[in-house]
């Protein structure tokens, strides 16, 4: 299995319980994270390695490691021959290691279908030539993919079963020495390294902003544990350092303890919206990935809220559009529309309500089940 990022660690994490429970005496081992190894899995490289930012600069920085290490783990694949080769998400490093370990007849699955209908159409032919089957997240993806002649699966996203359909906000709050009364802002700069340069800085100048508009308001980051000093550095270069309770880890209690979220496009914003928790998404990146992701961009939204609602139900700023002062403004929407039109706030609740119910499947059975069946052919 190879799984980057912290997403990808979760996802895999969720799956390897369901892959332990049909098989007990499963052997798993390649690129993972913490959540993966706390389920008995062997980690030759962290799932870290492979986080980076952007389509272009970002990666060429690390590119001769991140091949290094395909080349490394392609030889070692191909000599032990497991009985299965299982992607998560991390397209552009699986597909081309699937695609190796597919042509010496190792059966490959990709778990997180590749964004084809959002940017990157090119991939549909790689990801035939690369996978024998795709466990997909999103009801739409298994029509799209079967039109292009690659076998898929729905698995529902495994987070709409982690996630409870009502978060206890109460006890998240408690857990986090916040008073029910409190509004609560969080603030979710991204899991990479180069997110967070290119987003906290600007995150937190927005937080100032809101804090000289309503100084009663709490704000609260979950920050990767590794990443912690960094967070805590850049909020001090932004002047909220005192104003800002930075923690480590524990995203999923800030979501549900606040009211709403100043948050990177990414699978954290899914994570908010099964939190039922209003928005503001925004992204930044360097000029030239963002030229490039820009021209293949294939529909309207970026952040998966608004993909999956087929509507700009929360707000995205992304790029020069940013500014620590629209990211501010967007965000003092939500927070007085908790007092002056909480219909908003109900609105959006019941629609991402709606979006759980959705994606909410038995994923570990399903994805499971499929797998089973590959292996038997």
């Amino acid at each position: 299995m190879v799984a980057g990022e912290t997403s990808g660690d979760l996802l895999a994490g969720l799956l390897l319980d369901g892959l332990h429970v049909r098989w007990p005496g499963l052997q798993a081992s390649g690129i993972g994270g913490p959540r993966m190894v706390q389920r008995g899995f062997q980690a030759d490289w962290p799932s870290d390695k492979l986080a980076v930012h952007g389509y272009s600069i970002e990666v060429l920085r690390r590119l001769s490691e991140l091949l290094g290490i395909r080349k490394k783990l392609r030889e070692r694949l191909l000599r032990e021959r497991p009985d299965m080769f299982i992607g998560i998400d991390a397209p552009d490093f699986n597909l081309g290691l699937e695609a190796a370990l597919k042509a010496q007849g190792i059966k490959t699955v990709q778990f997180v279908c590749p964004s084809i209908w959002a940017w990157r159409a090119d991939r549909v032919e790689k990801i035939r030539r690369s996978v024998d089957h795709v466990l997909c997240i999103f009801p739409f993806e298994p029509a799209l993919l079967a039109s292009h002649g690659i076998a898929a699966t729905y698995v529902g996203h495994p987070l709409a079963s982690v996630i409870p359909m009502q978060p206890d906000r109460l006890a998240a709050r408690s857990a986090l020495g916040l008073r029910e009364e409190d509004t609560v802002v969080a603030i979710l700069p991204g899991s990479r390294q180069s997110e967070i340069h290119h987003l906290a800085l600007r995150f937190f100048q927005a937080a100032a902003l809101v804090k000289h508009a309503k100084s009663a308001i709490k704000f609260i980051v979950p920050a990767v544990p590794s990443l912690k000093n960094l967070v805590e550095q850049l909020a001090d270069a932004a002047g909220v350092r005192d104003d800002v309770q930075i923690v480590a880890g524990q995203s999923h209690t800030v979501l549900a303890a606040c009211d709403v979220t100043l948050i990177a496009s990414g699978t954290a914003t899914l994570e908010a919206a099964l939190f039922k928790r209003p928005m503001v998404i925004a992204y930044n990146m360097s000029w030239l990935s963002w030229q490039l992701m820009r021209r293949r961009q294939l529909q309207p939204w970026v952040g998966l809220p608004n993909i999956l609602c087929r509507d700009f139900v929360v707000p995205e700023l992304l790029q020069e559009a940013a500014t620590p002062q629209a990211l501010a403004e967007e965000l003092l929407k939500w927070v007085d529309a908790k007092s002056a039109a909480p219909g908003k706030i109900t609105a959006i609740e019941q629609r991402f309500t709606q979006l759980h119910e959705e994606l909410r499947r038995d994923t570990s059975r399903l994805a499971t089940d499929a797998i089973q069946k590959i292996l038997e052919t």
